[in-house]
């Protein structure tokens, strides 16, 4: 047996570079890791498989050539073990390829993969078919018609070609690799056709091209399946529009089938069979896509409801929002129900987040959500409107309301237990039902009116909604609005009330009085509009125009002549301003008035906000040489330990002291005040000056001199009156036919000696700031 030396170097050399093509294929497997290693291994098998076909092939196809007389039978056989290889090799390649990172997320878009290969598959051989067949038969007479082994060989380049199109079309860009991978697989299944084909028709040359494509194809793969991979992202699997993939593969199968029967061709049942292939592959893409848009939809309105549920529901409490709450409100308004709306709002959670943190208040608000669902009755429902505010839609009659009402007044003003300690807060509710038609938007209002209210009533507690309400708000709304212009309009006065010396009762200071006429709403008074100032921000510009005008009205005072000082009330936001010192010195320095000759009243209310706080902005005041008056004495929240801390120089005695209503009578003497009688001993023991406050009667003012008191101040000396008035009071005081009042009989417990004074003015007394650092000390 000779064998031609060129051939048997086209061999070796085919089956050593195949050898080394696997062999890198293979390592290029196990250097893989992660899910990805099993696409790698397939196409490393698929290899193998491919190199022992390759072997096989080559070996029969030398042996053909040296024993020329080789029984057809035999060469069919190889041929038809050739094929088999092929197909298997292909089988595998396809596997791999379905199997690589990007190309197919899921079993279902692995499916529609394979079908769309098939597609495009049945159409490759289906166009080989006519090519090769009668008439055409583009070979010629080496078209191997009789060699019914190669069948499947031809079957397996088809799919695998048809497979490796579209993986290289659907694979995540980069495509170079699929691509590459593809080309290859694609070429070695092809190379093995052509080995099983040389070996039908005895044609060892036709196989040696065969194997060199054959050996081709795995360094192709070889090349590619070494490379790393891309950085992993994710595949969705989306329906995509493939529908060219179906249009295509059937417009070649349709122009083929023309072409066919126009050239006088008949179809036999492989023609039959592959266009009956195609068309099932068709049918079931078409179901699979169908499955998959149903499968999407169903998915998409599983989305969407989960996503509606989201948008009505609060997220911290599982309650419904306000958006949800809206929703239940329009279909209770639609169904025509009677229905009430309860308007919560937790009382003191401000201090919670401050003090405690966010974390513990996000716990609380859970708690308050878990405790309304609760208590509240099959239908009912509880939402969160944002931050502390809760609302509860009822459905039902009023009456059913208020017993709702009072138990969650109970249930959520329970300790609120965390690590750290309980929690504990209170509520407030505002109940409102339909006023007539439906109307959600005013329903809403209404009870946030009455929740309101219920706060301005002192919070705890149930309002329900009243159409006075309205009124209240409306004339709220007014005056805050018409306060923001009202110094520019030139409509706010300052009254000044006199401070009398006692007991001549002649005036010797004045208390500047805020007073305000409007043109329409008439005079406003200062219990309404204060407070609004004070919530708005307004506060600071009003008392910067009450220093100005009352130390404007005092330098002129002074520059005719009176000895006299005048008093201007701070509120406790001013006092806490940073600028209100400077603001006092300049006011000071504008208007050339004597510090001492300016009394700052602060209220005791705040004295209960921060007390060294509020004792250092006193003792800055007073070292702008001003005086500082703690008015209101004994309204309720002065105790000793803080009077004798605080900077002051004047006690102002409230009238609920001055107006007793059992005065002592002792039997050597008239009836007098005794607590205003103490007040005086420990004012004096203080060094502090004391002002009798709300004298309206002769009696009091006799109480109140019996008691040493030496400043009174009230109706029976004078209400607030414009400046020009007091003005002529102070000159009728000083001229000279004025004569002093009698003093009232002045009798009654023995008085510390009073502290030597000016006789109209009080003097200041020693900074006592060395003394209270070391009380805060100890």
């Amino acid at each position: 047996m000779q064998f031609p030396p060129g051939m048997v170097a086209v061999a070796v050399l085919c089956g050593l570079v195949a050898a080394a093509a696997t062999a890198l294929s293979a390592a290029g497997a196990l250097r893989r890791a992660g899910p990805h290693r099993q696409a790698y291994a397939l196409l490393a098998a698929a290899s193998g498989v491919a190199l022992v076909t390759l072997l096989v092939g080559v070996a029969v196809a030398l042996s053909v050539a040296g024993h020329a007389g080789q029984a057809p039978d035999r060469r069919m056989g190889w041929a038809g073990v050739v094929s088999i290889g092929t197909a298997v090799s292909g089988l595998v390649f396809s596997a791999g390829l379905l199997r690589l990172p990007g190309v197919a997320a899921t079993a279902a878009a692995t499916a529609r993969l394979a079908l769309d290969g098939l597609v495009v598959a049945t159409a490759l051989w289906f166009v080989g078919w006519v090519i090769f067949s009668e008439p055409t038969r583009l070979l010629g007479d080496a078209t191997p018609v009789a060699c019914v082994p190669i069948l499947l060989a031809t079957v397996s380049a088809a799919l695998t070609a048809g497979l490796a199109l579209i993986v290289a079309f659907r694979a995540p860009p980069p495509r170079g690799r699929a691509a590459r991978l593809g080309a290859g697989a694609t070429a070695v299944t092809c190379g093995g056709l052509g080995i099983a084909t040389g070996l039908c028709q005895a044609g060892p040359g036709m196989a040696l091209v065969g194997a060199g494509v054959l050996a081709a194809g795995l360094v192709a793969a070889a090349s590619a399946a070494r490379r790393p991979d891309a950085a992993d992202r994710p595949a969705p699997d989306l329906i995509r529009r493939d529908g060219a993939y179906a249009f295509v593969p059937m417009f070649a199968m349709a122009a083929s089938a023309m072409y066919h029967l126009l050239q006088d061709g008949r179809f036999d049942a492989l023609g039959i069979v592959a266009g009956s292939v195609e068309g099932f592959a068709l049918v079931t893409r078409q179901y699979l896509t169908l499955h998959d848009v149903r499968g999407y939809a169903r998915r998409l309105a599983e989305r969407e409801a989960h996503f509606r549920e989201l948008a009505h529901t609060d997220q911290l409490t599982a309650l419904a929002n306000r958006r949800g709450l809206l929703q239940a409100l329009h279909r209770c308004a639609e169904a025509g129900a009677p229905c009430v709306l309860l308007g919560l709002d937790l009382d003191g959670f401000k201090h919670v987040n401050d003090m405690r943190g966010h974390d513990v208040g996000d716990a609380v608000l859970a708690e308050v959500g878990e405790r309304l669902r609760a208590n509240l009755r099959p239908g009912d429902v509880a939402a969160r409107l944002g931050g502390d505010e809760f609302a509860v839609l009822m459905h039902g009659q009023p009456a059913d309301a208020d017993r709702v009402a009072e138990r969650l007044l109970g249930v959520l003003g329970r300790a609120y237990d965390q690590p750290e300690g309980p929690v504990f807060l209170s509520v407030s509710i505002g109940v409102a039902g339909w006023t007539g038609e439906p109307d959600v938007e005013l329903l809403l209002r209404h009870a946030d009116l009455a929740l309101r209210y219920a706060k301005q009533r002192g919070k705890n507690r149930i309002e329900r909604y009243d159409a006075a309400y309205d009124q209240l708000l409306r004339r709220r709304t007014t005056v805050e609005h018409e306060l923001r212009g009202a110094i520019e309009r030139d409509e706010l006065r300052l009254a000044f009330q006199p401070v009398a010396s006692l007991p001549s009762v002649r005036p010797v200071g004045a208390e500047a009085l805020l007073r305000w006429r409007h043109p329409v709403l008439g005079n406003v008074g200062p219990d309404e509009f204060i407070p609004l100032a004070e919530e708005c921000g307004m506060i600071a510009k009003l008392g910067a125009w009450v220093l100005h005008q009352a130390c404007h009205q005092l330098s002129r005072w002074l520059a005719d002549g009176h000895d006299v000082w005048v008093s201007v009330n701070v509120s406790p936001r001013e006092l806490h301003a940073p600028e209100y010192v400077v603001q006092v010195a300049e006011a000071l320095r504008a208007h050339r008035v004597p510090p001492q000759r300016l009394v700052l009243e602060v209220t005791e209310h705040a004295v209960a906000t921060d007390l060294d706080e509020l004792i250092r902005r006193l003792t800055a005041l007073r070292l702008t040489g001003v005086r500082i008056a703690l008015d209101d004495f004994g309204a309720g929240y002065s105790s000793l330990g803080q009077l004798r801390r605080l900077p002051i120089d004047i006690l102002k005695i409230d009238h609920g002291l001055v107006a007793e209503h059992e005065p002592v009578r002792p039997a050597d003497g008239p009836a007098f005040a005794p607590m205003v009688d103490i007040v005086m001993r420990l004012g004096h023991q203080f060094g502090l000056e004391v002002i009798a406050e709300g004298v309206t009667t002769p009696t009091e003012l006799a109480a109140v001199v019996a008691a040493g008191c030496r400043f009174g101040q009230g109706a029976l000396f004078g209400w607030g009156v414009p400046a020009e008035h007091l003005e002529a009071m102070l000159e009728a005081a000083t001229s000279p036919g004025a004569r002093p009042a009698p003093a009232p009989a002045a009798a009654g417990p023995p008085a510390s000696p009073p502290p030597r004074r000016l006789p109209t003015l009080p003097a200041p007394r020693p900074s006592r700031q060395g003394s209270a650092q070391v009380e805060r000390g100890s």
